[in-house]
């Protein structure tokens, strides 16, 4: 197979970069960086890349063995209006993540890390470029969506904290364990989307996914390496990163990642339309099982790292024994990490504003609950907005004051009253062709 590049047309190009600027200063301390710490990897192009030569026929559903459509006009209406849909909301994820990242990039101890989450910021901004591109080189989805090229993307440019499409990409970082950790777990669940889009029915998103896939994979070693270090240092007493502290953070984290494959009793459509191959509910499952594993190995590292004489084998019993309950050669269940049960903490899908503890357990009282969830998420993000508007909305589910359906639709309800950059409307095109203007592209506002 071979692979093509394109990049958008110069308005939005251009946006983009100004965009990047704003979100990613960061960015030439990269590129300058580069060689010295990825000297085997390419250099970072901010491009679209499509993969020639994948599956021209659609792989699953209805219309399986088909000719993949290459023009959205071509797609069955009811397969277009989703498929645009994903693609507006994947390529909010990945100017989201970014914004996310920056908060607490600065606060890595480790120089190495600092400039793992750095690249996968970059990587992120050429993933929201990709459907940026979708967007823009098939001219269908305008009279298909009823908004014009220019306005879809102004609108995604102009999406901050608090207004991205899924809610976990609407939740501030609190410390550098929250950039590790949601590229371990949310990460993940990226990976699962774009392996899923990869056998997609419309032929350009099909070939947008190899190498998002190939870059999603450095991804999620920047959060599982970091993970897996900080397990090693804390079982030799080392005071920075806790084996606790990881595991609020994983609290704080797996249930948005759950969410993110949307309500378990979905997807069927997408399946339906050929736009990927397994419903909400096995790709969930698949995902949670994955995100055991890797604690599990995250276990192993302190285990090994406390009992270094014990062989592979033994360690691994030792990991099963404590996480059962037992105390085995002075390492107590509290000393490890452990994967909340999947109803734990969820504010969508079915087990929505279900008081389910972290092991599966049912709450009665609400107060009881709430005491158990200020136990098993970190401080810093129980003191923020997202957590108040969710007890909020639990304590009216529980007076029968708001339906859980109502309290769903209203979640999470950041405000951003100020912040490090208001200033969204900076990646609004700044033509500088005087021909240009009667095209209807807006002018940034005076200063």
């Amino acid at each position: 197979m071979s692979t093509r590049t394109a990049l958008l047309p110069k308005k939005y190009h251009d946006a983009v970069v100004r965009w990047r600027e704003t979100f990613l200063p960061d960015f030439d301390y990269l590129l300058d960086n580069w060689d010295k710490h990825f000297p085997k990897e390419p250099r970072f192009e901010l491009c679209a890349y499509r993969e020639m030569g994948m599956c021209s026929e659609v792989e699953c559903g209805d219309l399986q063995g088909k000719p993949k459509p290459t023009r959205a006009a071509d797609l069955p209406e009811e397969a277009a209006h989703h498929l645009y849909g994903a693609i507006r909301a994947q390529a909010s994820t990945e100017f989201g993540s970014i914004q996310q990242h920056r908060l607490t990039l600065s606060r890595a101890q480790d120089e190495q890390e600092q400039i793992w989450i750095l690249r996968m910021m970059a990587e992120e901004l050429r993933h929201g470029y990709q459907m940026l591109h979708l967007l823009s080189e098939d001219e269908d989805w305008a009279a298909l969506s009823g908004h014009t090229t220019s306005d879809a993307i102004e609108d995604i440019l102009s999406m901050t904290t608090g207004s991205h499409l899924l809610s976990a990409f609407n939740i501030d970082f609190d410390s550098f364990v929250d950039n590790v950790t949601f590229c371990a777990l949310i990460d993940r669940v990226g990976k699962y989307q774009l392996a899923m889009q990869k056998v997609s029915a419309y032929q350009p998103m099909a070939e947008s996914m190899p190498q998002m896939l190939r870059e999603e994979a450095f991804h999620l070693a920047a959060g599982v390496v970091p993970m897996r270090r900080w397990a090693t240092e804390a079982a030799k007493g080392e005071v920075y990163v806790s084996m606790e502290m990881m595991q609020k953070a994983v609290n704080k984290w797996l249930p948005r990642g759950l969410e993110m494959f949307g309500d378990e009793r979905g997807g069927g459509t997408n399946v339906r339309l050929g736009l990927k191959p397994m419903k909400n509910a096995e790709a969930q499952q698949q995902y949670y099982d994955e995100v055991v594993k890797l604690v599990k190995d995250v276990d192993m590292r302190y285990v090994r790292a406390r009992l270094p004489e014990l062989s592979m084998p033994e360690a691994k019993d030792v990991v099963e024994r404590v996480l059962a309950g037992d105390v085995v050669r002075g390492i107590k269940p509290e000393d490890l990490i452990r994967v909340p049960a999947m109803d734990f903490f969820r504010r969508r899908g079915v087990p929505a504003f279900r008081m389910m503890g972290v092991d599966g357990e049912s709450f009665d009282e609400l107060d009881d609950y709430l005491r158990h969830l200020r136990g098993q998420l970190p401080e810093s993000y129980l003191a923020g907005v997202d957590f108040r508007d969710f007890v909020h909305a639990l304590r009216q589910v529980d007076g029968g004051e708001l339906t859980v359906a109502d309290a769903v639709s209203q979640m999470p309800q950041l405000r951003r009253v100020a912040g490090s950059c208001p200033c969204s409307k900076s990646v609004r095109w700044v033509v500088d062709d005087p021909a240009h203007v009667s095209g209807g592209l807006s002018q940034p506002p005076s200063p």
